[in-house]
Parts: C-alpha cells; structure tokens; sequence
C-alpha cells in the first residue's frame, strides 16, 4: 500500500468539501498543497494595495466601517466585511491597516494586546503603524486612510 492522497483528495481537499456542505464558510489557510495558483506563488507576500478592496478610495462612498466602542485602548478591531482593521494605540488616536497579513495571506485578528496578530502562523504587528513586530511575515500591513466623525469610523 501506498501512503497519501487517496483518490487524488488530501486532507485539505476534503476538510474543504465538508465545510461547503455543512454551508460553513471556507478561510483560505496557507501551507504545504502546492497548488500554485496566482496568489499564493512565492514573492506574492506583499499585496501592495492602496486600499483593502484593491481599489482607490478617492472619490469612493465612506463605507462604515464600526465605532469608536469597537476599537479598544492599545488594540485594534477588524471590520471583516471590510478587510480593515483598526487600531487606537491611544485615546482618541484612531488609524487602520489592510486586515490581510503580508505573509501568505491570512486575515488578522481583533486585539486588546497591544498588536495585530494573525493567527495562522503567529505573525504580529504594530497598531501604531503596521510594521512587523514578529515574523514569519517581513513586509508591513499597508495604511487605510479613515474617517473619525463621532463616534462612527468610516474609510476615507
């Protein structure tokens, strides 16, 4: 006997098919199924987008993203919808990054620890300006501009 895929399904395959007929939504993880497609080819760490939606914000409708209450003191709050995430290292001080981790593309997640970790390979930047704090990610989350009125965050 051989050991491996059987039938030309691995693990990931079939883990993948029994969640989209549970109707439970897929997260794309990365590692070892060398598929290569367009996005997860080596050197695509960096999204290099101006924006989550890769799309220009200039001239675009402020899509809300949460409020103030979301986003706690020292950590940051992901609009998921938006693939944002928010940080407020201080009090009132407000700023946002591209909620998609450089390293192979993994969203970040919500904190009150002071950073923007992602969970799937343990990478963590800072909420005051995105830089990588711990790898395996090298490249920073890019900058989101946003928009502070009362208490409702939206992007700029």
């Amino acid at each position: 006997m051989t050991s491996g895929p059987v039938f030309g399904i691995n693990r990931r395959r079939a883990l993948t098919g029994a969640a989209v007929a549970a109707g439970l939504p897929v997260l794309a993880a990365c590692g070892g199924d060398d598929t290569g497609t367009a996005t997860d080819t080596p050197g695509s760490e960096d999204t290099g987008s101006a924006s989550p939606s890769g799309s220009s914000s200039a001239g675009g409708g402020a899509e809300a993203l949460g409020t103030t209450a979301d986003v706690p003191v020292g950590g940051c709050f992901v609009a998921t919808a938006a693939k944002v995430v928010i940080t407020q290292p201080s009090e009132g001080d407000f700023r946002a990054f591209s909620a998609i981790c450089t390293h192979q593309g993994c969203p970040v997640s919500s904190s009150k620890d002071g950073v923007i970790p992602c969970d799937c390979h343990g990478s963590e930047f800072s909420i005051e300006d995105g830089s990588v704090l711990e790898g395996p990610a090298s490249s920073p989350l890019d900058k989101v501009e946003i928009t502070v009125d009362g208490d409702s965050i939206t992007l700029a």
